[in-house]
């Protein structure tokens, strides 16, 4: 395996990880490891699996008829 060494991390980032580690009873290395595999390698999701999620929420979602100005307004809000 290979190894890496990071450098300058900033100590609020390195407190976050530490504190991250220990809630998830690893090593801040294991839970590096983590992060990269977690934002490297996303778990793939079984296209009959997806379906079956968007089957349960979509009844949560409404009728699902936006108007232009609606979609208009979503994009805008926050917007400066």
């Amino acid at each position: 395996m290979a190894t890496i060494t990071l450098k300058n991390i900033p100590d609020d980032l390195y407190q976050q990880l530490k504190y991250a580690a220990k809630a998830h009873h690893r090593s801040i290395n294991s839970e590096i490891i983590s992060y990269l595999e977690n934002t490297l390698r996303p778990a793939q999701i079984h296209p009959a699996d997806r379906l079956e999620r968007i089957r349960r929420i979509r009844p949560k979602a409404g009728s699902g008829d936006l108007t232009a100005e609606e979609i208009r307004n979503a994009i805008d809000d926050g917007r400066p």
